[in-house]
C-alpha cells in the first residue's frame, strides 16, 4: 500500500488531506495558549474541525466564531471506562458548551473481556444525545483490540448501535492506526452502514503526506474514489499539518 501511495502526487494529496483534517491537542500539558494557537491554524488552514479537551471546548466556540470549522471533544476518554451514565454528562455538558462532534471511547476493555451489552449501551445512550447534527464519533483502540476479528467486531458494534464515524485510535496507546485496522473498518462500513452515511477516523501516528497518501489511497481503493470528504474521512493529528502544508 505504501508503494502505491508514494506515487501519487504529494500536493494534491496534501490538498485533499488538509480539508479531512482534525486538527488536535490532546496533551497532557495542554493550555489555553496552545488551544488559542490551535484555532488560528485550523481557520488559517481550513481544516475539517479542531479537535479539544471538554473544558477548552467553550474557549474553542469563541474563538471560531464565524468560521465553518467544526469542533470536536472526546468522552470517556482516554481509559474507556464503563460509567454509562458519567459518558452521557458528559456529553451533555460538552455539547451545552458548543461542540459540534463528540469522539467517545468505547468500553473496549469490557468489550475485550465479553461485555459487548456494556459497550453497545455507552454508544446508544450517547447516541441518544447527539442530534440535530451533532456527529458521533466512536473510538475502538484499534491497537489493543489488535486482532483482524475484534475489530471488525466492535466495528460493527459500534456501526449498529448508531456511530456517524469509526475511529481508530485514542493516540494513547501503544500501538495507534495501522492500515490493517482501517481496512477492517472501512469494510465493516461498506458491509454494514447500509443506506446510512458512516464514516472512519484514522488517529494517531499520522505525521507525514506519505501517511495521509497511505489512507487517502485505503479508503478511494475500498470505498470509491469519491467517498473520502469530510462528511465519511477524518484524519485526526497533532503534527500532520505542517507536512501538508509544506507539500501543498
Amino acid at each position: 500500500m505504501i508503494a502505491a501511495a508514494d506515487s501519487l502526487d504529494a500536493g494534491l494529496v496534501a490538498r485533499r488531506a488538509i480539508l479531512l483534517l482534525d486538527l488536535t491537542d490532546l496533551g497532557d500539558a495542554c493550555t489555553p495558549g496552545a488551544v488559542d494557537a490551535l484555532i488560528r491554524e485550523g481557520r488559517t488552514h481550513g481544516v475539517a474541525a479542531l479537535c479539544v479537551w471538554p473544558q477548552f471546548v467553550r474557549r474553542t466556540v469563541q474563538g471560531l466564531a464565524g468560521s465553518a470549522v467544526r469542533i470536536a471533544t472526546v468522552i470517556n476518554f482516554p481509559a474507556g471506562g464503563t460509567d454509562i451514565e458519567r459518558a452521557v454528562e458528559d456529553t451533555v455538558e460538552a455539547l451545552g458548551d458548543g461542540a459540534h462532534e463528540i469522539d467517545l471511547v468505547l468500553p473496549y476493555r469490557a468489550f475485550l473481556d465479553g461485555d459487548a451489552d456494556t459497550a453497545r449501551g455507552m454508544v446508544e445512550a450517547v447516541r441518544g444525545v447527539c442530534r440535530n447534527g451533532r456527529l458521533l464519533k466512536v473510538i475502538l483502540e484499534t491497537g489493543t483490540l489488535a486482532s483482524e476479528d475484534r475489530i471488525a467486531a466492535a466495528s460493527r458494534l459500534a456501526i449498529r448501535a448508531g456511530a456517524d464515524f469509526i475511529k481508530t485510535s485514542t493516540g494513547k496507546s501503544s500501538v495507534s492506526a495501522t492500515p490493517e485496522a482501517a481496512e477492517t473498518m472501512l469494510r465493516a462500513i461498506r458491509d454494514e452502514a447500509g443506506d446510512r452515511e458512516v464514516g472512519l477516523k484514522i488517529s494517531g501516528g499520522l505525521r507525514t503526506v506519505a501517511d495521509a497518501a497511505s489512507y487517502l489511497a485505503l479508503a478511494d481503493r475500498i470505498m470509491g474514489p469519491d467517498w473520502a470528504r469530510p462528511a465519511t474521512l477524518r484524519l485526526g493529528a497533532s503534527s500532520l499539518l505542517s507536512a501538508l502544508t509544506a507539500a501543498r
